[in-house]
């Protein structure tokens, strides 16, 4: 389940593709067109920021911005940015240590073939592709 944080994530980075032309966007806008409190924004840009989805600076005429084109900005990306693996059970994630069941396991290989599907979804879905939809 994608939790309210990668949500977020993807609406702010929607916004700021929207309002790409007045270059950097003040956050509290973001904030209020999005209906997501400052505090849980403060929460979620620096991870955007840190990894190089999104610019910001301070003081007069401050904000952010999108680093990329949205038809750059992969939505697998940004959500295992903020949500981490997206692996549907615990033996498929990043560095999981290997399951003493796995060779009997029955259910394994569904739960493979899952998260295969889910990755390559995500993963070929843009920021632009969203917007299109819209």
């Amino acid at each position: 389940m994608i939790s309210t944080r990668g949500r977020y994530a993807l609406r702010v980075l929607i916004d700021l593709a929207e309002h790409a032309e007045r270059g950097y966007v003040p956050m509290k806008e973001i904030a209020e067109r999005q209906e997501i409190s400052l505090k849980y924004l403060e929460r979620i840009l620096p991870v955007l920021s840190k990894n190089g989805l999104i610019e910001g600076i301070q003081g007069r005429g401050g904000g952010y911005r999108l680093n990329r084109s949205p038809e750059d900005c992969r939505i697998g990306e940004i959500l295992r940015l903020t949500e981490g693996d997206l692996a549907p059970v615990a033996c498929l994630e990043c560095d999981a240590k290997p399951c003493n069941r796995m060779g009997e396991c029955r259910t394994y290989p569904m739960w493979r073939e899952f998260y295969q599907l889910v990755t390559d979804y995500f993963d070929h879905k843009t920021l632009a592709d969203i917007i299109k939809a819209s």
